[in-house]
């Protein structure tokens, strides 16, 4: 198909250049991507003010967007955080250490109830899931934050998504646009996919290795305090950093060591004298704050599981509904917020009112201050996407954005020598291209297309081009190395800055690509 590329079209490809280059040189990308969606708006409306306008519509638009992410990972931090005011927390993940005793077991069970999880219900439900239940274990065992945002991301928004083999929405639309059988489409993406996720965690797992340390309680107590510091908390006091909420444990410490140390300095000398009413107060108060913690601490991963018994009830049945996507998602926020209240009414009986919307006020601005700065740079790709760009370029609403990234995709595809590594890795460069936007499905009619007009002339199976392309839009756009996607809610539960965690995917992500895209041109 001839597209006819315009001036805005070269300044799109330009900004793309330049975020890119500044992405390799490890610098932060928000200038560049701002500065790109003001230059593409006022070129491609010759508007001064339609220029100006874009910078805050895309950001809007983009926040618009992402909000469900952001809002999730605000329910679920505001629920870690009561159940770490009583203690809960500690208790919670201690079954979990007798499997996850140091780093290396760790990661691989990290990656394995990723990779399950996702397979069947998308990774939108299993981070939360992951979130609120493992990653702690694995921290406390010694695992490094950026190794497990690693292996979620990987597992999660690479392996399973990319393959899409339970749900298979992505097979669908690649092959309907080539033109071949799904199922085809959808065994060869499985096998793709366990190549490009096998080389990534290997590559992931040996250069996070040295950054392993010996399992501590310590390291959970560092990881949560550091990440509330780092990523700031009104008032300046960080979790773990001594101050104790009122009414509950001290962070970072179980219920029965915060009372020893709440206890009056002369308690063992008078242990053989009558107990005082208020002595008897104290005593009465840790026992049911122990009584609590050890309460929730059962609650929370019994909701989550009866949550995924549900989906997939719904999922193989019909006697209850399938959840998919941003409905299980819902509902993971959904039991957060139940939780949440139980919490903060045990733990302050009086003012749980005030204290719960004090954790929620924490949760939120853990998540923006966090994962915010996303918000301008998805709003520059989203201006090149023909869903989005009227929005932002400010246009009648029934009137057709540009598609500004996908015409000029569509310009260099023919310019493709005819040759079978060639075609397969330029689609595979396509389809990375078209994931830049964020999402890992939008391209996937593109790179359908072109596998089943070019497949034939370089004497390939249209299938095989198309699971190609799938491999590259997913891994790209669905969240392993394109910091304005889903990459977003594995960091924020991870709490590593997106940014890195993205940059530190990339190699291993590509390498992978890189093979299965090679080894998929002399099998299939």
């Amino acid at each position: 198909m001839d597209v006819s590329l315009t001036a805005a079209h070269w300044v799109y490809l330009g900004g793309i250049i330049v975020i890119l280059g500044t992405m390799l040189m490890r610098k932060n990308i928000v200038v560049p991507a701002v500065i790109g969606t003001f230059l593409t708006a006022f070129v491609f409306s010759d508007s001064l003010v339609t220029g100006l306008a874009s910078i805050f519509n895309a950001s809007l638009v983009a926040a618009r967007e992402l909000f469900n992410i952001f809002l999730i990972i605000s329910l679920v931090t505001a629920m870690l955080g009561a159940l770490r005011q009583m203690g809960a927390d500690r208790l919670m993940v201690a079954p979990f250490r007798r499997v996850m005793r140091g780093g290396t077991s760790s990661f691989i069970v990290l990656a394995v109830v990723t990779y399950t999880i996702s397979l069947f219900f998308w990774p939108t439900p299993a981070v939360p899931l992951i979130g609120a239940v493992l990653i702690p274990v694995a921290i406390r065992a010694g695992l490094p934050p950026m190794a497990v945002g690693m292996a979620i991301a990987i597992c999660g928004q690479g392996m399973a998504l990319s393959s899409d083999y339970i749900i298979k929405v992505a097979p669908g639309l690649s092959a309907k646009s080539a033109g071949v059988d799904p199922d085809v489409v959808a065994d060869r993406a499985l096998v793709m996919s366990l190549i490009v996720g096998l080389t990534a965690l290997l590559i992931a797992y040996f250069t996070q290795r040295r950054h392993m340390r010996r399992p501590a309680p310590e390291l959970l107590t560092d990881w949560e305090a550091r990440a509330e510091s780092d990523f700031g908390k009104p008032g300046g006091d960080a979790p773990g950093g001594g101050a104790t909420p009122t009414g509950g444990a001290a962070i970072g410490r179980t219920p029965a060591e915060a009372a020893t140390s709440a206890a009056p300095p002369t308690s063992t000398a008078v242990l053989a004298e009558p107990v005082t009413a208020s002595a008897r107060q104290v005593i009465d108060d840790t026992f049911q704050s122990i009584r609590a913690a050890k309460t929730f601490a059962i609650l929370v991963p019994t909701a989550y599981l009866a949550f995924i018994v549900y989906l997939m009830v719904g999922k193989f049945t019909d006697l209850v509904p399938d959840l998919k996507g941003g409905d299980a998602a819902a509902m993971v926020g959904g039991i957060a917020a139940l939780i949440l209240f139980a919490a903060a009414a045990t733990n302050d009986k009086k003012g749980f009112l005030e204290t719960t919307s004090e954790h929620l006020i924490d949760g939120l601005v853990f998540a923006f201050k966090a994962m915010g700065i996303v918000i301008p740079i998805a709003g520059f790709f989203f201006i090149g996407n023909g869903d989005f760009s009227a929005a932002i370029l400010g246009l009648p609403a029934d009137a057709t954005g540009p598609t500004l990234l996908f015409d000029l995709v569509n310009a260099a595809q023919s310019h493709l020598p005819q040759n079978a590594f060639v075609t397969s890795f330029g689609i595979l460069a396509i389809g990375m291209i078209a994931g830049l936007e964020g999402s890992g499905f939008t391209g996937l009619p593109l790179t359908g297309s072109l596998a089943g007009a070019l497949g034939p002339a370089v004497g390939m199976d249209p299938a095989t081009l198309a699971a190609i392309g799938q491999m590259g839009n997913i891994w790209s756009g669905g969240g392993t190395f394109v910091a304005w996607s889903s990459l977003i809610a594995v960091a924020g539960f991870a709490r590593v800055p997106v940014l890195e965690l993205a940059r530190k995917c990339f190699v291993p992500v590509v390498s992978g690509l890189v093979l299965s895209t090679a080894l998929s041109v002399l099998i299939f």
